[in-house]
C-alpha cells in the first residue's frame, strides 16, 4: 500500500524549514552586498557612518577638513571603500607593548 505525503509530513516540514532558512540567509547576503563599479565598491553616508561608528555630521566634518576622500554627484555623497580602508590603515596606531 502506498503512503500519501502531505504538507504535515515531518520530512516535508523539515525541507520547508531548511528552504526558509536558506532564503533568509540569501536575503541577508543580498541586502549587505554592494555592487562594484569598475572593480570598486562605494558606500553612502549612512553605510559609512554605521561602519565607522560615527555620525553623519562627523563625516561631514571629515570631508570639510580634507580628511575623508569622497565623490559628490549632485547632492549624493559616495565614498570608495578602498579609499576608506587605505585611510584607516595609514592612521593605524600600534598598541604599546
Amino acid at each position: 500500500m502506498s503512503k500519501v505525503i502531505t504538507k504535515d509530513n515531518e520530512q516535508i516540514l523539515q525541507i520547508y524549514n531548511r528552504l526558509k532558512e536558506t532564503l533568509m540567509r540569501l536575503e541577508s547576503i543580498l541586502k549587505d552586498n554592494t555592487p562594484t563599479l569598475n572593480g570598486h565598491r562605494y558606500m553612502n553616508d549612512s553605510e559609512l557612518a554605521n561602519y565607522l561608528k560615527v555620525s553623519r555630521r562627523t563625516l561631514q566634518e571629515y570631508r570639510n577638513n580634507g580628511i575623508l576622500p569622497y565623490y559628490q554627484i549632485g547632492g549624493k555623497i559616495l565614498y570608495r571603500e578602498s579609499d576608506i580602508e587605505e585611510l584607516l590603515e595609514k592612521n593605524r596606531q600600534e598598541a604599546f607593548q
